[in-house]
């Protein structure tokens, strides 16, 4: 059997994120996108993404057969050409580009919108925005998605103003992670990303990973659908704090 990763304090930070990427898999999206900051606290932020990626792509197998009849073509269609974009720019620039500028980058972002969002409507009346901003808001949900597994902020910032139908919302997010995560594989591998360590250690992590991401499951179908929105927004905005938190502390190390 492949040695996996012994460190004590490595789980300290891995079960928490895999508890995150369950839920967030569940149908909680945005979870995910603090999954990899905790495990960058003992692994290079890249590597820390890769050895997620297969606890990951086991979970889109799940939530994708739980979700297979409730997602959006439209959307995909749009946001998938962007974030393809996307990865093959992260995959370019993976070592000019530091996860820190990324993390401040999109913890900024999504701040900005979720306060735009609950400062200007009292209500938040359903709206979509154009294909143009579709691809721009895929491509840097892909980029962000290959470089710290954090693209869920600008995904959602295209996506919840449409106030989608609470499960349809849950299986487009499953969907679209679940291609992403798989065209990562090719890339990470030309990397230098994978190990057998960590990938040993990624299935040591599964069991739990996706027992949250059952429970995740059923949060999402017994959440009334406003408070799922609430949540929803509430979420992006603490994820992108933590993400500008971290940010801000690698700066003034």
């Amino acid at each position: 059997m492949p040695a996996i990763i012994a460190d004590p304090l490595f789980y300290v930070a891995a079960i928490p994120a895999v508890i995150l990427l369950g839920l967030s898999k569940g149908g909680f999206a945005g979870l995910a996108a603090a999954s990899t900051p905790l495990l960058a606290l003992y692994l290079p932020p890249l590597e820390a993404a890769a050895l997620i990626l297969p606890v990951l792509i086991v979970q889109d197998l799940i939530s994708v057969y739980v979700y297979r009849r409730d997602w959006d073509t439209s959307n995909l269609k749009i946001l998938l050409p962007g974030a393809v974009l996307g990865m093959a720019l992260a995959w370019l620039l993976a070592s000019h580009i530091s996860d820190n500028t990324v993390r401040l980058t999109i913890g900024v972002i999504g701040i900005a919108f979720v306060f735009n969002v609950w400062l200007k409507r009292a209500v938040i009346d359903p709206r979509r925005m154009g294909p143009a901003a579709g691809v721009f808001w895929g491509t840097v949900s892909g980029f962000t998605s290959f470089m710290t597994q954090s693209g869920g902020p600008p995904f959602q910032i295209y996506v919840l103003p449409q106030r989608l139908p609470k499960m349809m919302l849950v299986g487009t997010t499953t969907v679209f992670f679940a291609i992403v995560n798989a065209l990562k594989i090719g890339p990470y591998f030309l990397l230098g990303q994978f190990s057998t360590a960590n990938f040993a250690t990624s299935m040591v992590l599964l069991p739990v990973a996706i027992a949250a991401n059952f429970a995740g499951m059923w949060l999402v179908r017994h959440t009334p659908t406003g408070l799922f929105y609430r949540i929803a927004y509430a979420l992006l905005l603490a994820i992108s704090l933590a993400l500008l938190w971290q940010g801000v502390s690698e700066l003034v190390r």
